[in-house]
């Protein structure tokens, strides 16, 4: 009797979802006429095709094109044709599409019968339920148009503020360095160089194979024209040995000089200890007659230190220009002399060039440093009062820390190779990398916040801020370091005083 019942509900049901798909001409012709009429684009975003039969191939693949318009849940069972305005007028569902629509029916009825609780019906999951009652062919044929009903993968729309899920492999990451290397090549080859151009993508990071080139650009020591630049690098060459001959003459300096050239001789062997190229004679050698031809020609500042710890990223990006070994192991002796004089001459150049926008922090008393210093403070100030407040309370003040941060550019706080890619968005900064700095500054004060609020003492904040954890470091903290400097530079920079943050 029960086989009885549950063949009878299964009958009427089928009826019932006959019954609905027989109405489905006049259903599309209707919401057809509504879409034209209204001029609006058919839900799904479909175009017409020329053939009924390329239309719609599966009820599923219908329910898909249209799955943006409206929630299934509204309305599971509202059918309607999935044609464009210029679609042929007798289109004719298929018979698989009617079995599998009927299908979908019966399990739904099915399900609500056995639990009461809420249908569940998805559009990508087709339900796959044996009832007990049917034969071993039709659970063949089920099994079979549910493999030809086998929805598509859904695609969103890229609508914005939708978050996008990305996927990195090394496939694509090779894949967008190359293509990165493309873009540098095309504006490094054109005639005349667009420097604004170079400028944008250089902001994010330089390729390693096109640093050199594009530094010597973006510090103006080469012109933007392609064919001067071989004439050019060729003269400021040749005009850095001049001023070998010219300057640096040790025995007959007068006493201003002989001091200046004794505190090189002091500092620079403390570059980077730990690094054994830079401990290498000859690499001092050219430190320092570097360091000491830049005094020279800038007497109204003079030799200060920490101006050594600036010639470091330029010289490293010349010898990678001709290397690819291990640099901290590598024998600077087995490089031809007019190498070592060409990667001398570059650094000279191109430190003279980018000093030229902070010289006034190694003028005497260093006040350019010293003004630095009480901006950091007074922007920090504004965007977290609670740090500011903490740091103050115990007395910690701001010039004891980022005194070293202004005067050396971070070059102490962060490994070598992150100062390089730091030093690839300065470059590339349009006005100048001395007030983007003041930002970059207040970013990395910032993000070490958690941990400075943990230490309630004068010593346990000093002992932090002077040797914070960037040992790890890599260009994606320097990626996330520059943008957030960004976003402060944009916020607070000449921001009226009703953005100060009250906390």
């Amino acid at each position: 009797m029960d086989n009885n019942v549950n063949s009878s509900s299964n009958s009427t049901i089928s009826t019932i979802a006959n019954n609905k798909l027989q109405n489905l001409n006049s259903i599309k012709q209707n919401s057809n006429s509504f879409w034209k009429n209204s001029g609006r684009p058919v839900p799904g975003g479909t175009v017409a095709v020329s053939s009924a039969k390329a239309m719609v191939s599966t009820f599923r693949d219908y329910q898909q094109s249209v799955s943006d318009a409206w929630d299934t849940g509204d309305d599971e069972f509202c059918i309607m044709s999935n044609i464009g305005a210029g679609a042929p007028n007798d289109s004719r569902i298929s018979k698989k599409v009617s079995q599998s629509a009927a299908l979908n029916v019966i399990e739904t009825h099915r399900n609500v019968k056995s639990s009461n609780d809420k249908i569940i019906l998805t559009t990508t999951t087709p339900i796959k339920e044996t009832n007990i009652n049917q034969t071993q062919e039709e659970i063949q044929r089920n099994d079979h148009l549910e493999k030809e009903i086998k929805p598509k993968p859904r695609n969103f729309h890229a609508y914005p503020g939708r978050p996008q899920l990305q996927r990195f492999s090394s496939n694509s990451q090779d894949t967008e360095y190359e293509t990165k290397i493309e873009k540098f090549q095309i504006l490094l080859d054109s005639p005349l160089l667009d420097l604004v151009a170079l400028k944008k993508i250089s902001w994010s990071g330089v390729p390693r194979k096109m640093r050199a080139v594009s530094w010597r650009l973006l510090s103006k020591y080469l012109p933007p024209s392609g064919e001067r630049r071989d004439a050019v690098l060729e003269s400021k060459r040749q005009g850095y040995q001049d001023l070998r001959q010219n300057y640096f003459k040790v025995d007959s300096q007068d006493e201003t000089q002989q001091d200046t050239y004794r505190q090189i001789h002091i500092d620079v062997p403390r570059m980077n200890p730990q690094i054994a190229l830079f401990q290498q004679k000859l690499v001092q050698e050219m430190f320092e007659r570097i360091l000491f031809i830049w005094a020279i020609r800038h007497p109204a500042s003079g030799y200060v230190q920490g101006i050594n710890d600036l010639v470091t990223p330029f010289f490293i990006v010349f010898l990678q220009e001709t290397l690819t070994l291990d640099l901290e192991k590598f024998d600077i002796s087995t490089l031809t002399e007019d190498s070592r004089n060409s990667i001398e001459a570059d650094s000279f150049w191109c430190l003279s060039k980018f000093l030229d926008c902070i010289q006034d922090n190694y003028i005497f008393a260093q006040l350019g440093i010293q003004e630095k210093v009480n901006q950091l403070k007074d922007l920090i100030q504004r965007i977290d009062g609670n740090l500011h407040r903490h740091l103050q309370t115990h007395g910690v003040d701001y010039l004891q820390f980022s005194f070293r941060w202004m005067n050396n550019l971070l070059t102490r706080e962060l490994p070598l190779h992150c100062t390089i890619r730091l030093w690839d968005t300065y470059l590339a900064e349009s006005d100048g990398f001395a007030v983007f700095h003041l930002y970059v500054c207040a970013a990395f004060l910032l993000h070490w916040k958690e941990q400075l609020m943990q230490q309630n003492d004068f010593q346990g904040l000093m002992l932090l801020l002077q040797n914070l954890p960037t040992h790890n470091w890599s260009d994606r903290q320097i990626n996330v370091l520059v943008a957030e400097a960004f976003r402060l530079k944009f916020t607070y920079a000449d921001a009226p005083k009703h953005l100060e943050v009250k906390s």
